[in-house]
């Protein structure tokens, strides 16, 4: 199993254009083998909380066609991140398509405090993903709360994937987190963070993959647009920039 996390700069508030950059990092991503491509959190709108409601969308938005044209023509799992409806709020969530799969979500039920004024704490429609159903989802926050990473364990994850949004300080303590939690549950752990101004603030990249034991396999720097991705079989990482 081969699994990709992309590293973007997402176009603030402009769907239409974010498409365009994820399908060609979809184009980047597949010819190397990629099973399964993550984007960070919010990817298809940019992390803007304030302009959320305006924006926000469903999984079956005939916009997002093609992504589920790509999943099926070419067998992979694509996850993007967008703000869905829902009746009680507006969820920070991830739009999952699946080869001949009706769309899902997995959307944020963990969400900061800075968060409340904008969105509403979601409940995943999904438990774990991929061929053997043994990959758990994370987005942004999450990955703080302990609960989340030891319910991902309890449920039978052995992969762990954070979708996030993190300036320069909040990504050296994520990746604090995520080398934890993947050395204290024995998980592969990949982190797919952003690039540019989000909710007026830099993003700082260095996506990366950690093994099992917690070592870093790879990482993206905090500059360029790319992917970086796991090879579960062999722990072989390719890196590839924009």
């Amino acid at each position: 199993m081969r699994i990709c996390v992309v590293q973007t700069r997402p176009v603030q508030g402009d769907i239409a254009r974010n498409i365009v950059q994820h399908k060609k990092f979809l184009d980047l991503a597949t010819p190397n083998g990629a099973d399964i491509v993550i984007f960070p959190e919010l990817s298809i709108t940019g992390y803007e909380p304030t302009l959320a409601h305006e924006l926000a969308t469903v999984k079956d938005d005939p916009r997002f066609d093609d992504f589920q044209k790509i999943a099926d023509t070419r067998k992979i799992t694509i996850g993007i991140g967008a703000p869905t409806k829902h009746p009680s709020g507006i969820y920070i969530s991830m739009v999952l398509f699946r080869p001949q799969t009706a769309r899902e979500t997995y959307s944020k039920k963990y969400i900061h405090a800075d968060e409340e004024p904008f969105f509403v704490s979601g409940q995943s429609s999904i438990g774990l993903i991929g061929d053997k159903s043994n990959m758990a989802l994370a987005i942004c926050y999450e990955l703080s709360i302990p609960e989340h990473s030891a319910n991902a364990f309890k449920n039978g994850a052995k992969i762990y994937i954070a979708s996030v949004a993190k300036t320069a300080s909040g990504v050296e303590k994520a990746i604090h987190s995520l080398s934890e939690i993947a050395r204290k549950y024995f998980m592969t752990v990949l982190m797919s963070n952003c690039l540019g101004l989000c909710d007026g603030v830099e993003c700082a990249g260095k996506s990366a993959i950690w093994n099992n034991e917690g070592r870093l396999l790879g990482q993206l720097n905090d500059t360029n647009e790319g992917i970086i991705m796991v090879d579960t079989d062999t722990g072989h990482v390719l890196k590839q920039t924009l």
